[in-house]
């Protein structure tokens, strides 16, 4: 959602990159989370950190606590930031219903959508 929320909304000034320590398929819930909001990211894929791993980047955000934890170290150059947003799949095991896990993606998502139009200046305080 992060990647498909920078492509978006900032496009012009970014170009993002989406990887995980531990990729796996695209979230059903995700894709349509997204779509809700007019936003396809059904032709995303999940990505290892090894494959973008000789990107020179300006910056590694990290948004999950298992990414922070388990990140690799990238060059000196590259600065490692941590925001932290909670894990949709794992708050919806709990759910009730499909209503109830599905919100728990629109707050995340909304949340990353706020974080990502502070960008780049959220970055650099």
């Amino acid at each position: 959602m992060g990647e498909a929320w920078a492509r978006h909304l900032k496009g012009d000034l970014i170009e993002p990159y989406s990887a995980g320590v531990d990729p796996h398929q695209l979230d059903p819930r995700a894709v349509k989370a997204m779509a809700e909001v007019d936003i396809d990211i059904s032709g995303q894929g999940s990505k290892s950190v090894e494959e973008v791993a000789n990107i020179p980047f300006d910056y590694v955000i990290t948004v999950c606590d298992h990414a922070h934890q388990t990140c690799p170290v990238f060059p000196s150059q590259t600065k490692v930031v941590h925001v932290g947003f909670d894990d949709p799949p794992r708050l919806a095991e709990g759910a009730r219903d499909e209503e109830e896990a599905m919100a728990h993606y629109r707050r995340v998502r909304d949340e990353i959508k706020a974080f990502v139009e502070g960008l780049p200046d959220v970055l650099v305080k």
